[in-house]
């Protein structure tokens, strides 16, 4: 038995604990984007945050800024670890195309055997009410089923996902309905602790300028600090716009895939329900049950008897009842045969009694004739068919060939006078 249940068997993704846990199939860049968010604080708690304890009137105060540093890293990693390891809103692929939406299409058919069969059609959208809006849907021959309305196929992940946003390479997963919750909070967390971290970095630069003199000195003194401040920096643009334009996004309700696709479209959004309510809706509301048992045991599909397709075949090319024409071609063609290989042993015979006995050769049309007229084929052993000349190389005739060929003259001339 195999596990996973109505999955894909080229399934590409990454499945941990027996399927508890689930990763995209780029999962390793998951490790890099840990190493980007943990060696920072590291750095900033050893050489910025141990020197801060005592830089404050009240003395927990020092310590409080290291307590908040590794707690809200660990926060940020955690939402990061749900973010990605777990479904973003896979829906099951089918085993076979709904029947249901299988049509015949008469006016275009395939020749087959020289005869016309109706090719079968299968409608490649499908337009459903959406808030009192009519939305096409598009079929998916991946998946074999009609995509939901904001479902897209991930062309990395290769599946389904139910309110597609995009597929994110840092956290190594799909953004879909059941994990864009996580992945707004991990990013804005991940800017709230770059602003954090560049904050205190900062403010130790300022401390030992006011401690050396200069702030050339105090960037010599703590060169950590520096290095904080740039990374942090360049990392807001990345995190702080990312999260800027996923507000956007929430308070119009939009996902990525649509705002890139149908920016160009001047199309009503029919998911708009008002600022508060879309974000109501991504953050107030209970996170749907996946569809996927990835811990349940395949089970053996019992096989099914498709519907016959009939292709009619008009009469008027038949000219009467098809399997009788069929049989009539056969005996045909048979007919034919017999006449080919007649003919054949005839020519043989009449080139033997030629050699054999030096008289003038037979007329070869007039014994077919013969042959055909009777209705009786010539009795000729196979035996008749050898020769010498294969071991001897020459043309020596034995005698049982030339016995043969006068039973056979005998036959056709008895044939020759019952018709006449």
């Amino acid at each position: 038995m195999t596990r996973f249940a109505n999955f894909t068997p080229d399934l590409v993704q990454k499945f941990v604990f027996g399927g508890r846990l689930i990763f995209g199939p780029d999962a390793r860049s998951l490790g890099f984007t840990l190493l980007l968010i943990i060696l920072p604080v590291i750095i900033f708690c050893v050489f910025v945050g141990r020197h801060l304890r005592h830089e404050f009137s009240s003395y927990n105060a020092g310590y409080a800024i290291l307590v908040v540093a590794i707690l809200f890293n660990i926060y940020v990693l955690v939402l990061l670890f749900l973010t990605s390891s777990r479904d973003p809103g896979i829906i099951p692929r089918n085993l076979h195309p709904p029947e249901e939406e299988f049509r015949y299409d008469s006016s275009v058919s395939m020749d087959v055997g020289g005869r016309q069969t109706p090719s079968l059609q299968f409608p490649r959208f499908k337009e459903v009410m959406v808030n009192g809006h009519p939305v096409k849907v598009k079929y998916c021959d991946t998946c074999m089923l009609y995509r939901p309305p904001r479902c897209s196929h991930c062309s990395i992940c290769n599946n389904c996902v139910e309110r597609f946003d995009h597929h994110c390479p840092w956290v190594g997963q799909c953004i879909g309905m059941r994990n864009y919750r996580y992945f707004f909070m991990f990013v804005s967390s991940a800017t709230i602790l770059c602003i954090y971290v560049f904050s205190f970095s900062a403010f130790y630069i300022k401390v030992l300028m006011d401690r050396e003199g200069t702030v050339w000195k105090a960037m010599k003194e703590s060169p950590a600090s520096v290095i904080l401040m740039a990374y942090c920096f360049i990392s807001l643009w990345f995190v702080g716009g990312l999260t800027g334009f996923h507000l956007y996004l929430i308070g119009t309700n939009q996902t990525t895939y649509e705002n890139f696709r149908y920016r160009s479209d001047d199309r009503i959004n029919v998911y708009n329900r008002g600022c508060l309510n879309n974000f109501l809706e991504v953050f107030c509301t209970q996170v749907k049950p996946s569809r996927n048992n990835f811990r349940a045991f395949v089970q053996e599909e019992v096989p099914r008897t498709p519907a016959p397709v009939t292709a009619r075949v008009p009469e008027s090319d038949l000219g009467g009842d098809a399997r009788s024409k069929v049989e009539d071609d056969l005996d045909i063609g048979e007919d034919l045969l017999k006449i080919s290989q007649r003919r054949n042993i005839e020519e043989i015979d009449e080139d033997i009694r030629s050699r054999g006995s030096n008289g003038p050769p037979h007329n070869i049309i007039s014994d077919i004739d013969s042959v055909l007229g009777s209705g009786r084929a010539p009795t000729i052993r196979s035996e008749a068919r050898h020769s010498s000349w294969g071991r001897s190389g020459s043309w020596e005739i034995g005698q049982e060939i030339l016995a043969s060929s006068n039973v056979s003259e005998r036959s056709y001339v008895a044939s020759r006078e019952a018709r006449q």
